[in-house]
């Protein structure tokens, strides 16, 4: 079967995709446009996409028909594709779940103790040759231990952020969640309101897509306590960009620690111009055993797609 993966994937990954399919690269790293899906739902059996692709339903519509029957999404947020559209297509799109969970976690982590505790800031100075020595009131920071952490979107990657926050930093949790939730850690479930007014750290690992979509605007913002930080490593577009630059201008919220963009990879000036703000170029699973994990469990499910199998994880 003839297999695109739309972006390179680890050596290991594509080594063992070679040796089962007729495989095609694409040779740079943008995301694949309208076009590119098109063609790719013409010419291929199986597609391997990865965030970004527009495989949006006016593609399908284009294809007409196409010859391509599976979309083996790699990565775990899958908002790029529309699922309703691929299926009524006929294909079938799976996503790489569990294989995500602790690298971004521990990223959320990351962004949490370096807005907190202004590392960020304090790197800056440093490397500019602007420090002058340690004294007891130079850039005090928030003291995480101990903190209110609440969740919005307590599935696996929410769960394993309380968990760290909880029992490694003694954080009560709150969390918000469409649905009831049961965990088996300490945590109470709040109306999302409630929920952002009782917190120290708000971190967002709830899912992209139409439904999440400027979940954080201006009033989100103005119910967090005015030291309280937002940390976003769920999907860019949950956050609305101009009501978080507003809200940390006017000191409504004390920082911000992000992965994501609304409108990735452009980033506004007015975030960058901000001290109190943490910026990553999207680093949530970029650890090289992640992404060959991820990429094995991409591969798992074109093989099984390839065998008549029941596929792994379908979504």
């Amino acid at each position: 079967m003839k297999l695109l993966i739309s972006r390179r994937l680890p050596d290991s990954v594509m080594e063992a995709a070679t040796a089962c399919f007729d495989v095609t690269c694409r040779k740079v790293t943008t995301p694949m446009d309208h076009a590119e899906c098109v063609a790719a739902l013409r010419d291929f059996d199986i597609i391997l996409p990865t965030l970004g692709d527009a495989f949006r339903a006016p593609a399908f519509a284009e294809a007409s028909q196409p010859r391509a029957k599976l979309l083996a999404n790699f990565g775990v947020g899958y908002n790029h594709i529309d699922v309703a559209a691929a299926r009524a297509a006929g294909l079938a799109v799976t996503n790489t779940p569990g294989a995500v969970t602790d690298a971004t976690a521990d990223i959320a982590m990351t962004l949490i103790l370096m807005t907190a505790r202004r590392a960020g800031e304090g790197e800056r100075m440093v490397r500019a040759g602007q420090w002058e020595g340690w004294h007891p009131t130079q850039m005090l920071g928030m003291h995480v231990s101990g903190r209110t952490v609440c969740i919005i979107g307590m599935g696996r990657i929410g769960q394993a952020i309380a968990r760290r926050c909880h029992f490694g930093f003694g954080c009560k949790i709150v969390y918000a969640n469409r649905s009831p939730k049961s965990v088996d850690f300490p945590a109470t479930q709040m109306d999302f309101p409630a929920a952002l007014a009782a917190a120290d750290i708000v971190v967002l690992a709830t899912p992209g897509g139409a439904d999440t979509r400027h979940l954080m605007g201006a009033a989100q913002f103005a119910a967090m306590q005015p030291h309280a930080i937002l940390v976003n490593i769920s999907r860019g577009d949950v956050v609305n960009e101009t009501a978080l630059i507003a809200a940390l201008q006017a000191g409504h919220i004390g920082g911000a620690g992000l992965d994501v963009y609304e409108f990735e990879p452009a980033v506004p000036p007015e975030l960058t111009a901000l001290e109190n703000v943490t910026l990553l170029p999207h680093l949530g699973t970029a650890a090289l055993d992640v992404r060959e994990d991820m990429g094995r469990m991409a591969l798992e499910n074109c093989i099984a797609f390839a065998e008549g199998r029941a596929l792994p994880n379908p979504v």
